[in-house]
């Protein structure tokens, strides 16, 4: 159960110090959930060839199975540098790229859902790069009220300074394209334990409290999913 939210100044405005501005990076995020019928190593065949290829503008940033949350779901994080260019390129290579083609038949037949999202990052957090194993990864997903986005985003551009110490900040994304005003923060722990702990600290942390007083009303939903790394995922 988290702590009681006591901020140091009740009702008082956050300090403005910090301005963060809602900017294209040059980087473009693709995030896409399916809900396959079974257990199925298709992808680790065709996915990493697309990664490792030169000549496709796109990398994948992880690939993971829901471990809680919602059940049998796999997650998928691309990255395309140079941003909505480079993923016009890409998909359009990928129409002549008859394996892939072949490979997305096959699947198609073994999902029961999927859904997308186009994302673009925080200029704030780090960008995410592939780290060693093992580890478990944290989906946290918001869904904001309309128009409280750069809200949010001033807040966490103070805030996340409390959550670095132990390397467990992967990635903040915000959507684009898809259903809009989502905001989503992937982290990174040893374990369920190490998890546990690391949240806790930061609740040691003064000004962390004050971020949680001024970030939860700006909240309609929120969800949390531990995800376990696959094979071919460049973060372990």
């Amino acid at each position: 159960m988290d702590p009681p939210l006591t901020p140091r100044a009740a009702g008082s405005a956050p300090s403005l110090c910090t301005r963060w501005i809602p900017r294209e990076t040059s980087s473009l995020y693709k995030i896409q959930c399916e809900c396959p019928k079974a257990a199925t190593g298709l992808g680790e065949k065709v996915l990493p060839k697309l990664h490792l290829d030169p000549d496709y503008p796109c990398d994948l940033v992880g690939n993971w199975n829901t471990w809680y949350g919602e059940q049998d779901q796999a997650v998928h994080l691309w990255r395309f540098s140079g941003g909505y260019p480079a993923l016009s390129d890409c998909m359009n290579k990928l129409k002549q790229n008859q394996e892939y083609l072949e490979f997305r038949r096959e699947r198609s037949r073994m999902l029961l859902s999927r859904r997308n999202q186009l994302l673009l990052e925080f200029s704030f957090w780090n960008e995410p790069l592939p780290r060693q194993g093992p580890n478990i990864y944290e989906l946290r997903t918001y869904k904001l009220k309309p128009g409280t986005m750069i809200e949010w985003g001033n807040n966490w551009a103070r805030a996340i300074k409390y959550r670095q110490e132990n390397q467990e900040a992967v990635g903040g994304f915000f959507s684009q394209i898809g259903e809009l005003y989502v905001v989503h923060h992937l982290w990174a722990y040893r374990d369920l334990q190490s998890r546990e702990e690391t949240r806790n600290a930061a609740w040691r942390k003064t000004g962390w409290d004050e971020n949680v007083y001024y970030t939860v009303p700006l909240v309609r939903t929120m969800e949390s999913r531990i995800m376990i790394p696959m094979k071919i995922s460049p973060l372990q």
